[in-house]
């Protein structure tokens, strides 16, 4: 039997290998800031680990942080990232 994923709307954002500018502040959604705040990302040596369902996950520059419907955080690879989502609205994914 085949099955189709129902559409969501996710939120993401993608990793360009900070979270926070010079001058201290988070310029990443305030879910991720959250989420840094409280250990779900987190930085070993200059890698962004994400504290997923599966366990943690390396994050590399370049790869959507995504929050998903439950509000878990995921890493995902840009060419996935493409294939399985579009923008929604302004702004959403860029």
């Amino acid at each position: 039997m085949k099955y189709r994923k129902k559409p969501v709307v996710i939120e993401a954002f993608r990793y360009d290998g900070d979270l926070i500018d010079r001058g201290g502040n988070y310029y990443v959604p305030p879910w991720a800031a959250e989420a840094h705040v409280n250990g779900i990302l987190f930085f070993v040596a200059d890698e962004l680990q994400v504290k997923t369902l599966e366990g943690e996950m390396t994050a590399s520059v370049g790869d959507y942080i995504i929050q998903g419907i439950n509000g878990e955080l995921y890493p995902c690879k840009p060419d996935i990232f493409a294939k399985s989502y579009e923008a929604e609205g302004e702004g959403v994914c860029r």
